[in-house]
């Protein structure tokens, strides 16, 4: 499979630029059509996801945990597949390949329904796998996409409980929350990510300009991306106008609390929607706070539970943070935008969940499992 995309990709990239034309007419923005976009070394990257899964351990089959009971018993905790898995998706068509990439390897069934905006891209996609799929003795129904645009055929398959036994929504907020209100199947998800990064009075600043530039302006338009830069106090006037100006002279439109306006007056007034706002795009909300523990206020108040950092020499207040911030990756002294099936050496990943049932965070092979009892006798009857 692996292969297979990098052999078709000048064929996959011209059936891109038809979903980019469209893009572009509907007038999307520049984040977004990032998303959707393409190129020879991102079908490169997707098949190098495909072959870290390939050379992963099987999780199927896994002896969990054991237990002898006193009467003889031996039971066997063993991972087994999910079953059939859902997939609803917008706009990465690398997505495509991740979750048929990382549903064989667990031995589970797959049904891809991408987005309308990247529907010639993930169609290429499919093609191109399942045919590769087909030559290795696998049979094709292993993975399905339903290729029409119509939206009630989500609708029918949402009900379809003990024929699909998850469903996993990767998307916007309104896309997860119609997917989760609709379901008679049980469904993993995130809301949004509205990451942040405090800067502690005692960091290395230097760290912190790079950390905070890289989780920003690196790839905007990702859930992992920094929504929120929070800044203590202390530090706030030698660390914000050299920061803001640095990220202003990438295109980054910052708005910020009354103290960070007073400290840079080019910068926009934050209102209180902006603090709960995923921006997906070159924005950034920035507060100066009093200390970590107003860090952490904000963070529980306004955030996704999704991806948040500190940055700081304090390994007390790291510690403290990453005791108190209840989200499903907590960083010090790095970049959220290490929240990534691969970055995390899961080969890809299905999705990042903020649920905390189940799975949570990033979603690799382990994540498509559950697990069943075996139970071995020699004629035990319970009294």
């Amino acid at each position: 499979m692996a292969a297979a995309l990098v052999k078709n990709a000048r064929f996959v990239i011209s059936r891109n630029r038809k979903d980019l034309a469209m893009a572009r007419a509907k007038k999307m923005s520049s984040a977004l059509i990032d998303r959707l976009t393409l190129t020879d070394a991102r079908i490169r990257s997707m098949a190098d996801s495909l072959l870290k899964i390939s050379k992963l351990k099987d999780p199927v089959g896994d002896i969990i945990d054991t237990i002898r009971r006193p009467n003889g018993l031996l039971i066997k905790k063993v991972r087994v597949p999910i079953g059939v898995i859902l997939i609803i998706y917008e706009s990465r068509p690398n997505v495509t390949s991740d979750c048929i990439g990382l549903c064989l390897k667990s031995s589970n069934a797959v049904i891809l329904r991408g987005g309308s905006e990247s529907l010639n891209s993930n169609i290429a996609i499919f093609d191109v796998l399942r045919k590769a799929l087909v030559k290795c003795n696998i049979p094709a129904d292993s993975i399905s996409m339903i290729k029409d645009k119509d939206r009630g055929l989500v609708d029918r398959l949402l009900k379809q409980e003990g024929l699909i036994d998850l469903v996993i929504p990767r998307g916007g907020e309104s896309l997860i929350r119609e997917v989760t209100r609709n379901s008679r199947i049980p469904v993993i998800k995130h809301y949004k990510g509205v990451c942040h990064t405090y800067v502690d009075e005692s960091a290395d600043l230097k760290m912190a300009e790079e950390i905070c530039y890289n989780a920003k302006v690196q790839r905007p338009g990702v859930c992992n991306a920094m929504e929120c830069m929070l800044v203590n106090r202390k530090i706030a006037g030698s660390f914000l106008p050299k920061m803001i100006r640095r990220l202003k002279n990438s295109g980054v439109e910052i708005r910020g609390s009354k103290e960070v306006k007073d400290l840079v007056d080019c910068v926009k007034l934050a209102t209180e929607d902006d603090w709960y706002r995923e921006y997906l795009d070159l924005k950034l909300s920035v507060k100066v706070v009093r200390d970590v523990d107003e860090a952490i206020r904000h963070i529980m108040k306004y955030g996704s539970y999704h991806s948040d950092a500190i940055v700081t020499r304090n390994k007390a207040r790291a510690d403290k943070f990453l005791r108190e911030v209840d989200s499903a990756c907590v960083y010090v002294n790095a970049s959220t935008r290490f929240t990534d099936g691969g970055e995390f050496g899961k080969g890809a990943e299905m999705g990042i969940s903020t649920d905390k049932i189940h799975a949570r965070g990033p979603m690799g092979l382990e994540e498509l499992t559950s697990y069943k009892y075996v139970v071995y006798g020699s004629g035990q009857v319970r009294k």
